[in-house]
C-alpha cells in the first residue's frame, strides 16, 4: 500500500494549514526564515518540502545548494514551478525516507519540520547519519488534545489515512534520540497556535563542536 502522503492533494494540505483556526503555514514560514539564517551553512536539505512554503527565504549569497525532499512527486513539480527562479540552487528529490535513505546526499543543515511525526525516531536517526549535517533544525507539533492531532477543518477527511503513519512526538525523547547519534541540543523555541496546539522548534549541533557566531 502506498504512503498516505502520496494521496493528499497539495490544495487540501495548504488550504487546511493556512486556515485562521490552524495558521500553521504562516507560523512555519516565519520559522523557516529563521532556520535558513541561523547557521553558517552553504548547503541545506528540507525534508517533507510539500509545496515549498518558506523557500522564498533562501538567500543566494549564502546557499549554493538546497535540496527539497518529498515522497509526493506532484508536490515537487509544484515546488519547481513556484520557485523556478531558484532552479540553479534548489534541487528537488523524490525520496521515500523510510525505504530509500541511501539516496540522500549530504548537507550541512538539515531542516525537518512536521516530518518526524510521519517517519518515527529510528528512521530520522538513519536519515541524519546519511545526510551527516553539522546542524539539525526540526519542528514538532505539541498536542493538547490526544484524541485529535489534526486540527478540525473542512479539509479534515483529506488526512484520514495519516493515522497509519503518525507517531506522537515528545521533545525530551527526540533530544535523547539525537544525543544517541552524537548531536547536542542547542535551541528550543515554542510557537503557540490558535487552536491550543503549539509548534516546538528544536535545534542540534554535531557533537564536540562549538557553535560558530
Amino acid at each position: 500500500m502506498n504512503n498516505p502522503w502520496e494521496e493528499i492533494s497539495l490544495d487540501d494540505y495548504e488550504n487546511h494549514m493556512s486556515l485562521d483556526s490552524v495558521k500553521q503555514l504562516q507560523a512555519m514560514n516565519k520559522i523557516m526564515e529563521e532556520q535558513f539564517d541561523a547557521y553558517p551553512a552553504s548547503t541545506a536539505m528540507v525534508l517533507g518540502v510539500a509545496g515549498g512554503n518558506g523557500l522564498e527565504h533562501i538567500r543566494r549569497n549564502k546557499y549554493q545548494t538546497v535540496y527539497g525532499v518529498d515522497i509526493n512527486g506532484d508536490y515537487l513539480r509544484t515546488v519547481s514551478e513556484r520557485y523556478a527562479d531558484l532552479s540553479d540552487v534548489l534541487k528537488c528529490l523524490k525520496i521515500d525516507l523510510i525505504y530509500e535513505t541511501d539516496k540522500l546526499p549530504e548537507a550541512q543543515l538539515l531542516i525537518a519540520n512536521l516530518l518526524i511525526e510521519y517517519i518515527g525516531y529510528d528512521v530520522f536517526q538513519r536519515v541524519i547519519r546519511k545526510v551527516n549535517p553539522e546542524y539539525v533544525s526540526c519542528v514538532i507539533q505539541i498536542n493538547t488534545d490526544d484524541k485529535q492531532w489534526v486540527s478540525d477543518s473542512p479539509y479534515l477527511h483529506a488526512f484520514d489515512r495519516l493515522d497509519e503513519v503518525h507517531h506522537q512526538m515528545d521533545g525530551n525523547l527526540l533530544s535523547t534520540k539525537l544525543m544517541e547519534i552524537g548531536y547536542k541540543e542547542i535551541l528550543q523555541k515554542r510557537t503557540a497556535l490558535p487552536n491550543g496546539k503549539a509548534l516546538l522548534r528544536m535545534d542540534f549541533i554535531k557533537g564536540q563542536q562549538t557553535k560558530e557566531e
